[in-house]
């Protein structure tokens, strides 16, 4: 299981996405496990977080896009406070 990033995302593709019609959420500078139940993908709008799984070890900022899989146990290390959106 492998989390996909990619980095500095253009407008075009935000909006191709349809990312202004994500689900927003926030969260302080915390650490705590998540487990994926289903596939997700999410945009930083700002901050940064280190996301640790049984696989790698993956820092995620402002203009990345991470994709998910279903089933991914991880700890997320927010690092500065987060803003981002998703969809399942």
């Amino acid at each position: 299981m492998k989390i996909t990033i990619e980095h500095g995302i253009t407008d075009e593709k935000k909006k191709n996405l349809g990312i202004n019609a994500w689900l927003d959420w926030s969260c302080k500078v915390s650490q705590f496990p998540y487990r994926y139940d289903t596939d997700e993908v999410c945009y930083i709008h700002k901050g940064r977080v280190v996301v640790s799984t049984p696989f790698e070890t993956v820092e995620l900022n402002a203009g990345d896009l991470a994709m998910f899989p279903k089933g991914l146990e991880s700890i997320w290390d927010i690092q500065e406070d987060l803003r981002k959106v998703f969809k399942f």
